[in-house]
């Protein structure tokens, strides 16, 4: 029995968009959600899963077929209204008007809330574009419209922040900053739900994760419980002989292939043992072996599909 309400909570949650012309599309299956106050959740799936749409309903920009939606408690249909000044988001593409500067497009939204204007500076020192706030934005690169659109959800100093790609567009070290940031954000007791295609980014900072396939959810939990829940992909192991125990395995019909520093991958093996014993048989001996311990991208492209 849970303790407490989750930020969002999306109970068979269907989305079906219909067409002039051929079969309607389900965009959302049935798909349960719970999402707990605090941290940063990551909403994982590939394109045409759902992830957007899911978004879309929860700050009602779209409507849905049956199901129920909720955030903050409320209904994202009817009540909407009385939690969204508690909720900062950014999705697809922000709305900017390209002839002004990022700073003159943040003190109108700091205006439109009621905002003072110091949350526009200290919004633009966050996300790393204090030096260019009186650019127009037309010179902006999509990596900085990025980050001015999450300086724009950050204004309100929001609750929960709804975040569809912070990082699309962003080079590596601004990849870095965002995550730096979502994760201080996390730390900091607000909620951070960030749908994301950036797998490593996500292991790397996200306390939960849910994952889509087709609609629904086919994994959600701690990290570290969906990576514990696909096991181990195999073993990592060595011998001073890496030509010859390649071919010891092979021999024996286990799946093996070189890796890096002289390792040996072995995948699906019966047991550890089964392995010492197989290379003990033609006199190689094991000096290390470890768990190939799986990525969320792993588990990501098994349990969507995606796998080769």
């Amino acid at each position: 029995m849970r303790a407490a309400p989750g930020v969002i909570e999306v109970s068979g949650l269907r989305k079906v968009y219909r067409r002039r012309r051929g079969r309607p599309t389900v965009a959302l299956d049935r798909l349960d959600l719970f999402v707990p106050a605090g941290g940063v959740f990551g909403f994982l799936g590939p394109n045409g899963s759902g992830k957007t749409t899911t978004i879309r309903c929860l700050l009602g920009l779209a409507t849905w077929s049956s199901g129920s939606c909720r955030l903050l408690g409320a209904d994202a249909r009817a009540e909407l209204p009385t939690v969204i000044r508690r909720v900062g988001s950014l999705v697809e593409a922000p709305a900017l008007f390209p002839t002004f500067s990022g700073r003159r497009n943040l003190e109108l939204l700091a205006r439109l809330y009621g905002i003072g204007a110091r949350t526009v500076d200290a919004g633009l020192d966050q996300v790393g574009l204090t030096e260019r706030a009186d650019d127009l934005v037309a010179g902006y690169s999509l990596g900085m419209r990025q980050r001015l659109g999450l300086a724009a959800a950050l204004l309100k100093d929001p609750e929960v922040l709804i975040l569809d790609e912070p990082a699309n567009g962003l080079d590596p070290a601004g990849i870095k900053e965002i995550r730096q940031l979502l994760r201080r954000l996390g730390d900091e007791g607000r909620t951070v739900f960030v749908s994301s295609h950036q797998l490593g980014e996500i292991q790397q900072i996200c306390d939960r994760v849910a994952i889509l396939r087709r609609g629904r959810c086919v994994a959600t939990g701690p990290v570290h419980e969906v990576l514990a829940a696909g096991g181990a992909a195999g073993l990592m192991v060595r011998v001073d002989d890496a030509t010859a125990g390649l071919q010891a395995l092979r021999d024996a019909g286990l799946r093996a292939e070189p890796a890096a520093e002289g390792l040996l991958r072995v995948e699906r093996v019966p047991s550890a043992a089964h392995v010492t014993e197989t290379l003990a048989a033609q006199r190689l001996w094991v000096t290390e072996m470890r768990p190939d311990e799986r990525t969320l991208e792993d588990v990501f492209l098994e349990l969507t599909g995606e796998a080769s």
